[in-house]
């Protein structure tokens, strides 16, 4: 009987070991997200900070990793972050948008809990509510892949996280009030990298970052500003690009890179020139007045000698400048014998052999309402509501906070003059593969998000979409991404699959757009409301709105 008794205990112990071992690792973080005195064009405002930080702290992490984030709200406003990129596999209840989230009140505390699942790459978050992206309050997610999964190229000697944008001198409470006036923050004051920024011949005690000669480095770029696309290269330096918003990439080799609003990439870059400083230069494109620009300063370890005032020359502007990073996008290849988050390669699935079940063909819109400045999408501009409109889904609650569907698939010719306000909820089904035309009959450029999923970016080109224009696709290596730029006049077109059940953010990543209104939600119900699925509400979400009071409805069962 002993003999037993202790078998027993000895295989519920390996059992325990088992289960223990089978659950992906967690990584734990704790910020505290405060006002600061910041200056990154050598003005000092009010910025947010995580930590006391800007950029915030970097989370690194490897694929399947669990994150878990407990953020201390010290703002006097309410506050959301977003993990941009991240596609919160079944769990868009911790995506960070209004339309999923309650905000974390002031003095208060939430924990994000999500697995970054079957995903690497470069990625960054940042707040969503109202205009505190104007503010600071960004930081890096780094992905890797797991040990057993090659990557195509060798470990960098060190990685650096670089967030350029650009960035304004009011402050984002000023900002704030100028849009919910009715006007345009207009044009930006100036351009940072890494919250910094300097000139030509400026003096510097500390480098950006440093080199050792002979070794390769890899840069992962971002995108955080409000709405300036803009051009980074470095002195006397190539980059070689491997991989973007979570897809290894062709390594073609650049002398400068177009990086749009909210888009993220990485290069490998090689010190391999004399030993000194260099600069990084990242300038303003498509802005119709004078280019901004800033640098910041590369050092080789024990290097001699300053940064040359001699700089690259930046690429074409106007619409030469346009044609040039149109062709610079085409460039952009899916490395299809890489391997991706998963043990199969990249370019198994063959998204081109797929039939379209649905298209949407959205076209963006400036105009007034009511004497005030609205974006739109269709006819639509967006508002939010004071219940999420998840949580209006989960309590069978949604007759009393929005109506589906208002925003057609296709615009009508009446779109542009005349502009409904109103929230913005597209009914999708579930495992549908979409295509998705975003048309800009507007003179400057947009970039579009979508949260939850990625895409595959087939087309841009310029003038309006029509069917016959699916012939010009890349149906076999286009860039798996979560986010496309349009230019003026143009348009672009991507493909994608709505398999994560949820309610998920598309939006302008020109942040002024996003707060007036140009985005919307999708709404992927499943209709098993398995487990298998979605997620059901986490304990710990804090309800708001017509549904605080209410009972909690019957959870998803497996």
């Amino acid at each position: 009987m002993e003999r037993t008794s202790m078998t027993v205990v000895a295989l519920l112990v390996c059992l325990s070991f088992v289960v223990v071992k089978a659950e992906d690792p967690y990584l734990f973080f704790e910020w505290n997200v405060t006002y600061g005195t910041i200056s990154p064009l050598g003005v000092p405002l009010q910025g947010i900070l995580i930590n006391g930080q800007l950029p915030g702290p970097r989370i690194n992490c490897t694929s399947n990793n669990n994150i878990v984030v407990n953020v201390f709200n010290h703002l006097d406003e309410p506050l959301l972050l977003t993990w941009n990129g991240v596609q919160q596999r079944k769990n868009s209840w911790q995506d960070g948008t209004p339309g999923t989230m309650c905000p974390i009140m002031p003095g208060t505390n939430f924990t994000y809990h999500f697995q970054v699942k079957d995903q690497i790459g470069s990625f960054f978050y940042f707040p969503t509510t109202d205009l505190h992206r104007a503010a600071g309050g960004f930081g890096g997610i780094n992905i890797h892949s797991r040990a057993l999964i090659p990557v195509p190229f060798d470990n960098p000697a060190d990685e650096y996280n670089v967030f350029v944008g650009d960035w304004y001198n009011k402050g984002y409470k000023s900002l704030k009030k100028i849009l919910d006036g009715g006007r345009t923050i207009g044009r930006p004051d100036g351009i940072h990298i890494n919250g910094k920024s300097i000139k030509v011949g400026d003096k510097v005690a500390e480098p950006l970052f440093t080199m050792e000669a002979g070794k390769t480095y890899r840069y992962r770029f971002c995108n955080a500003g409000m709405r300036t696309s803009v051009n980074v290269r470095i002195q006397g330096h190539p980059m070689k690009l491997v991989e973007m918003e979570g897809s290894h990439t062709m390594q073609n080799v650049y002398e400068s890179l177009d990086i749009h609003v909210g888009q993220c990439l990485s290069v490998l870059v090689t010190a391999d020139q004399e030993p000194k400083d260099y600069y990084m230069i990242v300038s303003s494109r498509f802005l119709k007045q004078a280019k901004l620009s800033s640098v910041a300063v590369i050092r080789y370890a024990n290097g001699k000698g300053p940064a040359s005032s001699d700089l690259p020359a930046p690429p074409p502007e106007n619409t030469e400048g346009i044609a040039w990073s149109m062709n610079q996008f085409r460039s952009f290849r899916w490395n299809l014998t890489a391997s991706a988050a998963r043990p199969n390669p990249q370019g198994s699935y063959h998204y081109g052999q797929i039939n379209i079940t649905r298209t949407l063909k959205i076209v963006n819109s400036r105009s007034e309402v009511d004497g005030k400045l609205r974006f739109a999408l269709n006819g639509i501009s967006h508002i939010n509501a004071d219940t999420p409109f998840k949580l209006a889904e989960y309590f069978g609650a949604t007759e009393k906070v929005f109506k589906y569907d208002l925003m057609a698939d296709e615009p009508s010719s009446n779109d542009e003059n005349k502009v409904t306000l109103a929230s913005n909820i597209k009914n999708a089904t579930f495992r549908n593969f979409v295509e998705i035309i975003f048309e800009n009959r507007e003179k400057t450029i947009q970039t579009y998000h979508l949260d939850g999923h990625s895409f595959f970016a087939v087309a841009i080109e310029p003038g309006r979409w029509s069917a016959e224009k699916r012939k010009n696709y890349n149906l076999v290596d286009a860039i798996n991404r979560n986010s496309i730029q349009v230019y003026p006049n143009s348009w672009a077109a991507v493909m994608t699959t709505l398999d994560n059940a949820g309610l998920w953010s598309l939006r302008s990543d020109m942040w002024e757009r996003f707060y007036l209104g140009q985005q919307l939600y999708f709404s992927v119900l499943s209709p098993a409301r398995s487990l298998r699925d979605e997620y059901n509400l986490p304990d710990n979400h804090p309800l708001c709105g017509i549904v605080k009071n209410m009972p909690m409805p019957s959870p998803y069962k497996a």
